[in-house]
């Protein structure tokens, strides 16, 4: 499971990456740092009959109004929990923290979580995860949910910029054991930004 936690959070620091061969797709950096990996045999979650016509991921356009300053409230004395994934495995995540945020004059809050194992590695101690559900699920985006990357923030707020929202590696193959998303981070309403399912067109 650190493999693909390592995995996942290339999506987000990988934005600049080049392979070297053709002109990555993509409108912003994040878009082309995700093909990158994926167009990548050493990073790719794809099954290799996938990655072989791989061109490029599908994303919603670049939109600035899903780019949102949030209120960061740190959630003192939370209990360790396992949090269910798509397989029979469970990994231990704690929950951080609360973020409130307004999105299209609405009010919404999500919960921050951290996986303890992975924090006592080197260069993630400050990482956070920040998985949510929305109304585009099963149909424009993945059935499942999507993911976000954070870092814990040195004030009480941070921007989440749902744009640069990813798909979990069991979106693309079901070998891979993605954290299911917690039923209190379903936001409801549409959101627009991000990665859209695999293979729809």
């Amino acid at each position: 499971m650190k493999l693909v936690a390592k995995c996942l959070i290339l999506f987000v620091f990988l934005s600049s990456c080049d392979d070297g061969k053709q002109p990555l797709k993509g409108d912003t950096q994040f878009q082309k740092g995700l093909n990158a990996v994926f167009k990548d045999a050493s990073t790719s979650p794809l099954k290799e009959k996938d990655r072989k016509e791989f061109d490029a991921l599908e994303f919603f356009k670049y939109d600035s109004a899903y780019v949102v300053e949030a209120l960061f409230t740190r959630t003192e004395h939370e209990v360790p929990f396992k949090m269910k994934t798509s397989t029979d495995s469970l990994i231990e995540y704690i929950k951080y923290g609360e973020l409130e945020f307004s999105l299209k004059n609405e009010r919404f809050k999500l919960n921050a979580y951290q996986d303890e194992n992975l924090t006592k590695e080197d260069g993630y101690g400050d990482y956070l995860f920040l998985p949510f559900s929305d109304e585009t699920n099963g149909l424009e985006s993945y059935g499942g949910g999507r993911y976000l990357d954070l870092k814990i923030p040195k004030s009480d707020t941070v921007v989440i910029d749902f744009n640069s929202a990813f798909n979990p590696y069991c979106a693309y193959n079901e070998k891979y054991s993605c954290p299911i998303v917690p039923r209190e981070n379903y936001l409801k309403t549409r959101i627009e930004a991000g990665v859209k399912a695999f293979g729809k067109h």
